[in-house]
């Protein structure tokens, strides 16, 4: 019987669903404050009407500005961390070698199935840049194990794992 490749399609845009989200309820909230507060001020509706579209004028202006600050920030900090992990590679090649172990080691690997997996990437500077980026400069699993507590990181993910578990035999007791 032939088979169907299998593809996962995962959901890309959680952020811009965010700031969608976010903006809506900024964009719409303010406004119609304004107008009710207006209300209660000015007997004119005209004035209201003016008042409320300037503010929504305003706050897109704001919330635009607000989010390309953001963003450009947000690309700042990347190249500035990029670079100072491309020379901790160069310079402190072993201090970043233990890093990448530390975050195996919140995955549960040992030092033993860690190691050739450090000195793959370590033969290869731009998967290694790439790693540190994803999981160590960036990463919370890897500001936890840089900070070098990876035995606090592994036990709150075993903690919330018997939560989860906990939570799903309480809920299967109703099923009967």
């Amino acid at each position: 019987m032939p088979q169907t490749p299998h593809v996962e399609q995962h959901f890309t845009a959680g952020e811009t669903v965010r700031d969608i989200v976010i903006g809506m309820s900024d964009g719409l909230t303010v406004p119609f404050a304004l107008a009710a507060g207006l209300t209660g001020a000015v007997s004119s509706s005209n004035v209201i009407i003016i008042a409320g579209l300037a503010e929504i004028a305003a706050g897109s202006i704001a919330m635009g500005l607000g989010g390309f600050l953001a963003a450009r920030g947000d690309m700042e900090h990347y190249i500035s961390e990029r670079k100072r992990e491309e020379l901790e590679i160069k310079e402190k090649t072993q201090a970043e070698k233990e890093e990448v172990m530390n975050v195996l080691k919140t995955y549960g690997l040992t030092e033993e199935e860690s190691t050739p997996i450090v000195e793959a990437l370590s033969k290869r500077p731009k998967a290694w840049l790439d790693f540190m980026m994803r999981f160590i400069a960036m990463g919370l699993g890897g500001y936890l194990a840089a900070r070098g507590d990876a035995e606090h990181y592994a036990s709150e993910r075993k903690r919330e794992e018997l939560e989860i578990k906990e939570k799903t035999q309480a809920d299967n007791i109703w099923l009967y």
